[in-house]
């Protein structure tokens, strides 16, 4: 499942392209890549989820800007940022929490500059703004482009067109809850969120108050358009206010203890 042409920019908004890549096999499912990239202010390029390198891709890459940040959004989107760093090695490459951990695990050995937190560095400070959903089973960065109006996920709602899809790969989607035109937050990653509702509600309020226009997402087909109701469609099921208060820090605290213990050798 792809969204061809691949390996090439498509222009999204004004400074602001994405990238649709070759399909990847996680779980035994296709999915689909996707990368985004920003021209700052200063004329450099922002790249999230890098997707795969070509030399057509770097040519047109090459034309835009000099590509000065890598961003790694979560713990499973840092496969291609190697190439990346090889081509661009004056590029400073950004990790949200879990990459590292994960990516030793794996035995990857890659060089991250800075953490991601919940407040945009100096470098793209008042272009985009970011905060970090950290969940005990998945974290990740999230971003808001402001002078596009678009917010940039990477897991948190998967969209999957069926019609792409082989026939027995369609069951898996539906039972996941992240099928195309009702995508969302896959069912696993909502459940480990049970005990933390009033925690990630915050978060999601924050996407809305942002007031997305479109919604960037890496697996399936993304939001061009009514990003909000998008937003309050996609988490209709955690937004009602009905959960029992729960201390941010606490939490934060306790899947820092986590990622910490998944780092460990075994």
């Amino acid at each position: 499942m792809t969204y061809p042409p691949l390996n090439t920019l498509k222009p999204v908004a004004e400074d602001i392209w994405l990238i649709d890549g070759p399909a990847i096999r996680f779980l035994g499912l296709p999915f689909s890549t996707r990368a985004t990239v920003v021209r700052l202010s200063d004329g450099g390029l922002w790249v999230h989820s890098p997707t795969e390198l070509t030399d057509a891709l770097r040519a047109e890459i090459d034309a835009l800007g000099p590509v000065r940040h890598l961003i790694a959004p979560n713990w499973l989107h840092y496969v291609w940022v190697a190439p990346w760093q090889a081509a661009y090695p004056d590029a400073l490459s950004w990790a949200a929490p879990g990459v590292v951990a994960r990516a030793a695990k794996k035995g990857v050995t890659l060089r991250f500059d800075r953490d991601l937190g919940d407040e945009a560095p100096s470098e793209w400070d008042g272009q985009i703004a970011q905060m970090i959903v950290r969940g005990p089973a998945h974290s990740e960065a999230v971003f808001f482009h402001g002078p596009s109006r678009t917010l940039i996920l990477t897991d948190l709602i998967e969209n999957f067109e069926t019609d792409r899809m082989a026939w027995w790969q369609r069951p898996i989607v539906w039972v996941a809850g992240i099928a195309d035109p009702d995508g969302k937050m896959p069912i696993d990653m909502a459940m480990s969120f049970s005990f933390h509702r009033r925690y990630l509600q915050g978060r999601i309020q924050q996407m809305i108050d942002w007031a997305p226009e479109r919604v960037i997402l890496s697996h399936g087909r993304w939001y061009e358009r009514d990003g909000v109701k998008e937003l309050e469609r996609a988490f209709r099921r955690v937004l009602p206010r009905d959960a029992g208060e729960i201390n941010p820090k606490s939490l934060e605290a306790r899947i820092r203890r986590i990622e910490a213990q998944r780092g460990r050798p075994k």
